[in-house]
């Protein structure tokens, strides 16, 4: 795939790329302590999250920035994965530090899931008023959300009467549902007063630049404190937009200044696009079709748009470091990027989504620089989401307020080529009156159980693409028992039992 097609001001920041030289810290740790920044210097880091939204992995060939500003200055982890691939429970799983069958955000929706199911409205046990935010704030950060929160949060259709400021956060920019799908047209809840942003006509107030400008102007306000902070970015990009599925628009939609900048690049196209033998995997994918010339067309236009959407997202990132930077807050600031899930795009007959336990709906991009990170190193070891929690508050000194199921990867980001044993519960449930999976993700497999019945094994080191499970191979049996107890183990762990391999 030839990227050098990017134009305009996305070629341009190629630049910014070399503005960053400063050497990271050391960090020298006695064993059993706690292996964040905050362990090694008295003056803990600022934090920064850029989350986007159902990216797919190889999108990061698109975003330059990122990939010099944040993975040449740390660590970028090739095996990173989600719990679960959809937006609201994998999101609460940043939020929590838990799996989703200890959060019980299952869905997007009410009754199984929601901003509504976070709060508490079913169950007061699950309270976001415990959160990672909370627990920061209590540590003595400052913190500031901009952009996406939970799905649902604001629309009285799905289960929250008015729009409030969630527990945690002292500064708030969240969007409110529906119009978080909206490039232009999105209300924000802000200092208690709903703001609405966007022209499309004149393109200003596209979606993403607003919630970058309005992170750059918080890093340039609180810098001169002394007290750290916490700056949580959610960008909509490359979701697409609900707003736009029945125009003409690209969809999602790109900022005017790069809408053709990727025209001809073509999506992936591994083994598994419209894979021609379906015949081993479950009912709901042996029942699609092959792919239609006009379904690739769409899947080709589709891919376009959302790899163009991104490209404002990188500049955005360019411009939190350079802002970060200028404040004199680079060097002590862990920046952590990552995606709430991957995406598909033809892979095993399905045009688009995510949901399922396949490779690229399951994988996500995570690249984290900061004092103490490595430079420029790859780690190779099964991390995923549920980790995020564990190593923002190791990094903070902070102190979580709930049983953690991940693993701080601060031991992978002073040394990536590390080992651990660890294994991974890729899941969508359980859940009622809705077909589920549980998974277990081995550096070598993926065994999956359906709600069906139906059974999925992959060798992933002979069949990286997911052509032919093994399920029923009978030189397999030995493998598959050995998974099917893994996964008996991790469907129901918590904490320290999660954690293992």
């Amino acid at each position: 795939m030839d990227f050098s097609l990017v134009r305009g001001r996305a070629r341009a920041l190629l630049a910014v790329a070399g503005l960053i030289t400063a050497p990271a810290v050391a960090l020298w740790l006695l064993p059993g302590t706690a292996s964040g920044p905050a362990a090694a210097t008295k003056k803990r880091p600022n934090i920064v999250v850029v989350m986007s939204d159902d990216q797919h992995v190889r999108a990061l060939r698109t975003m330059p920035n990122v990939r010099s500003l944040i993975g040449a200055k740390g660590v970028t982890f090739s095996n990173s994965f989600v719990n679960y691939s959809l937006c609201c429970p994998s999101r609460t799983t940043y939020l929590t530090g838990q799996y989703a069958h200890n959060h019980q955000v299952l869905f997007n929706l009410l009754p199984s899931g929601g901003y509504a199911k976070l709060r508490g409205f079913t169950d007061p046990k699950l309270a976001e008023a415990n959160t990672l935010p909370v627990w920061l704030s209590d540590a003595g950060y400052h913190t500031n959300h901009i952009g996406k929160y939970l799905n649902g949060y604001g629309n009285p259709g799905r289960g929250t009467a008015t729009a409030t400021v969630p527990p945690g956060w002292q500064e708030w920019h969240g969007s409110v549902d529906p119009s978080t799908y909206r490039m232009y047209g999105y209300t924000l809840l802000e200092d208690g007063k709903l703001n609405t942003y966007g022209n499309r006509a004149t393109g200003e107030g596209y979606q993403t630049d607003v919630y970058t400008d309005k992170a750059v102007r918080y890093i340039g306000e609180r810098a001169p404190s002394n007290q750290p902070f916490f700056l949580s970015i959610a960008y909509l990009a490359p979701h697409s937009e609900a707003a736009g599925r029945r125009s003409l628009r690209p969809n999602p939609e790109p900022a005017k200044r790069h809408q053709g900048d990727l025209a001809g690049v073509a999506p992936p196209k591994p083994p598994s696009y419209d894979e021609p033998d379906v015949s081993d995997k479950p009912a709901y994918v042996q029942r699609r079709p092959r792919l239609t010339p006009p379904v690739q067309a769409r899947i080709t236009r589709n891919h376009q748009a959302r790899l163009e959407s991104l490209l404002a997202v990188d500049e955005g990132v360019a411009r939190i470091m350079g802002a970060l930077r200028a404040a004199g807050e680079l060097e002590n600031t862990v920046v952590v990027f990552t995606a709430d899930n991957g995406f598909m795009h033809g892979e095993h007959r399905i045009p688009s989504g995510k949901v399922v336990p396949y490779e690229e709906s399951v994988r996500v991009p995570l690249l984290i620089r900061g004092p103490g990170v490595d430079r420029g190193a790859q780690a190779r070891e099964l991390v995923s989401n549920v980790d995020l929690a564990a190593t923002i508050v190791d990094a903070a000194g902070a102190r979580a307020r709930r049983t953690l199921d991940g693993r701080s990867l601060w031991p992978l980001l002073r040394r990536p080529g590390t080992s651990w044993d660890r294994d991974l519960l890729v899941a969508t449930g359980p859940q009622t009156n809705i077909q589920w999976y549980q998974a277990v993700r081995t550096e070598r497999h993926m065994y999956v159980e359906h709600s069906t019945g139906e059974r999925e094994l992959y060798d992933l080191r002979r069949d990286p693409y997911q052509l032919v499970s093994r399920h029923a191979d009978r030189a397999y049996a030995s493998v598959r028992r050995k998974l099917q107890r893994r996964l008996a183990a991790l469907k129901s762990c918590r904490g320290r039992a999660c954690r293992g391999g």
